[in-house]
């Protein structure tokens, strides 16, 4: 397997910079405008910061030009609980300064209502789209029965499990049959939680690089063998069911292969370590009795709960992932270098030039085991947009 290779698909795949540029320009405006002094919703002091792949630094490229997505927290955190407001009030009261904010700063498309958020279109140097999740901290009860669970369920060694349930979040969920009235429990969510599990997946790798001062470095620029694995992981499914024939419906969904990726994971110390071995040991992270995918920050969720009633979703995961094992195992063997330029191709989309493929060759043929530049990240938390 070569470095050459592996750079190139990664330069690829990536979101490249002004992406990441424009969405952080785009939060961090939206979350001083909530917070600004006319805002309704000012007094509920809202907290607006990243969650899912750019939170956890494995947001991919889209597949032919689709808009980029970008998944927003919008927790208020003061004067609004379970017992005050429902979860339809909560909504609309964040709704409501969505709408301020579309028409002041002339964005085109109308806001937009999904099942638990609100979506922001931006289509103007690159197609964007904000989803917000509004939210509120879960009662301090919610949070002691899933902390007592993650205790339970964590290894005797650590002690993280007892440090995540505090970030449990209650959203709103138009499908919830309780949404409309005011009551308890509300749809729980820890984004901030898992992502915190993530990083400590991440610093298995040569931890002591986590020491190292980068905080004047942007988050996404750090990446970690286990960050770049997901990415890779991804693009491929996302491949595979762009295919014509393919039902986009069965596609293996990112939270479980993310979850089942950081699980499988050892601390291997670069990319192509991790490539030969996290893929062949994902499937036996999964449980063969339910919860199948536990929710490492709330063991009583199942990301794979949807495979009980559909089973043909747990077939075509098991399908996809001997795929991508067989196609990463295909550019690891020296073997089948000429096998490299299909894989590329049809597995990842992607044409590498022909000085790629040299490189590629060369390297291997030394023998070379380097995965290309990772730069280890800090395992602070990011910096919140709004506060």
């Amino acid at each position: 397997m070569s470095k050459y290779l592996f750079d190139h698909l990664l330069a690829e795949i990536d979101l490249p910079e002004r992406a990441y540029e424009l969405a952080e320009k785009r939060y961090t405006d939206l979350g001083e405008y909530l917070t600004r002094e006319e805002s309704a919703i000012a007094r509920f002091d809202p907290h607006v910061a990243p969650q899912g792949s750019f939170r956890l630094g494995t947001a991919i490229r889209p597949l032919n030009k689709e808009e980029y997505d970008v998944d927003l927290n919008c927790v208020l955190q003061e004067g609004v609980t379970e017992k005050t407001y429902s979860q339809k009030e909560l909504k609309e009261l964040v709704g409501q300064e969505l709408k301020k904010y579309r028409t002041e700063r002339n964005i085109n498309a109308p806001v937009e209502g999904k099942r638990r958020c609100w979506r922001l279109l931006y289509a103007d140097e690159m197609s964007f789209h904000l989803d917000i999740v509004p939210g509120i901290p879960a009662p301090e009860n919610q949070k002691q029965h899933i902390q007592t669970n993650l205790i339970k369920h964590s290894p005797p060694t650590s002690n993280l499990q007892q440090d995540l349930a505090q970030f449990t979040l209650y959203i709103t969920d138009e499908q919830d049959p309780s949404f409309e009235i005011i009551t308890d429990p509300w749809h729980i969510s820890n984004p901030e939680g898992y992502a915190k599990w993530f990083e400590s997946r991440m610093m298995l790798a040569q931890t002591d690089l986590f020491k190292a001062d980068v905080a004047d470095m942007p988050r996404y620029t750090l990446k970690t063998p286990l960050q770049q694995l997901v990415q890779l992981l991804k693009r491929h499914r996302d491949v595979m069911y762009a295919h014509p024939n393919a039902n986009t419906d069965l596609k293996p969904i990112s939270i479980i292969i993310t979850t089942l990726a950081a699980r499988a994971y050892r601390g291997e110390a670069n990319l192509i370590d991790a490539v030969r071995a996290v893929p062949l040991r994902m499937m036996r992270e999964i449980n063969s009795t339910e919860p199948r995918v536990p929710n490492p920050v709330n063991p009583e969720e199942d990301f794979a709960d949807k495979w009980k009633s559909e089973p043909e979703l747990e077939t075509h995961f098991y399908q996809w992932l001997v795929q991508v094992q067989r196609d990463l195992e295909g550019l690891a063997d020296l073997s089948q270098q000429a096998d490299w330029d299909d894989i590329v191709k049809y597995g990842f989309k992607l044409t590498p030039d022909d000085n790629t493929l040299k490189n590629s060759s060369q390297d291997s043929l030394r023998g070379a085991a380097a995965a290309g530049a990772t730069t280890i990240i800090s395992p602070d938390s990011p910096k919140p947009w709004s506060h």
